[in-house]
């Protein structure tokens, strides 16, 4: 996967912020859900590399990195452009002080996190999505440690550092291939979690759907993969107003609930 230079922003950026996007009209929502039905196919996809012993763990991996940050990308080129990298700069030496120059930054830097996630360990990728009436808030962060107190771990044997001995060898690699085979179930399985939460607009009730969200967790500590996703409730208090554009919001309770419910001890925000 390329490897842009290291963006020196200020990591604080990602800490306690959300970006909240408006659903003004049907085409937003529409969008809106095109975009998560292609965040549980990635899912769905990765369950079947999971699953087929003939296709390395690593490949798997990469593979959703890459979707992740190409996501990310398309973002940024949609509201700053296609020099989005200069305008998040510019917002980072402080030369620029406007909505667009800080989502800029702020998805910039989780891009460069994703792209690191290739071959840094113990950094868990802990996104929320939540939905609203009138807009979604998407928060982008990262942990220290490897697994939330509910992820699914499996195995990577491309990835083992030490030496087994014969007699263990056998066993390992058996017991590599049965966790990622069940961690393939539990990837296609919640992928229909993100299917119930964003249901499509043009099949569903506005009241069915002016609700949802999620909580994602993936993470790796040396050949050691972990995987998480569960419901998130929204609060329907959290907006009393609308907005027209994008931009940088408080985190939200969502997020500090997950935190406080699924971080182990001694684990903090990256």
């Amino acid at each position: 996967m390329e490897e842009r230079q290291r963006f020196n922003g200020d990591a604080s950026v990602l800490h306690h912020n959300a970006v909240r996007t408006p659903l003004p009209d049907a085409d937003a929502e529409r969008l809106f859900h095109e975009n998560m039905m292609a965040v549980a196919e990635g899912r769905e996809r990765k369950a079947e590399l999971l699953a087929d012993p003939d296709v390395p763990l690593l490949e798997a991996y990469e593979r959703e990195l890459e979707r992740v940050a190409e996501s990310f990308e398309r973002r940024l080129e949609r509201f700053a452009g296609e020099d989005y990298e200069t305008v998040a700069r510019a917002a980072q030496r402080g030369e620029r002080d406007d909505r667009v120059g800080r989502l800029a930054s702020y998805y910039l830097e989780g891009l460069w996190r994703i792209q690191q996630r290739a071959t840094v360990t113990e950094m868990l990728f802990f996104p929320v999505i939540v939905r609203y009436p009138n807009s979604f808030t998407v928060n982008i962060r990262f942990a220290s440690g490897h697994a939330t107190t509910e992820s699914v771990l499996y195995e990577s044997p491309a990835h083992l550092s030490e030496e087994l001995d014969d007699d263990h060898v056998e066993t390992y690699y058996e017991e590599s291939r049965y966790s990622q085979k069940q961690a393939a179930k539990y990837l296609r399985e919640t992928a229909q979690i993100i299917r119930d939460e964003f249901p499509d607009p043009d099949e569903s009730a506005f009241e069915e759907r002016k609700y949802g969200g999620i909580v994602m967790a993936g993470g790796r500590r040396d050949s050691t993969f972990s995987t998480m996703l569960r419901r998130v409730e929204p609060d329907p208090d959290r907006f009393s107003e609308s907005i027209e554009t994008p931009r940088l919001v408080d985190a939200g309770a969502e997020a500090r609930r997950t935190e406080n419910d699924l971080l182990r001890d001694g684990e903090v925000m990256l």
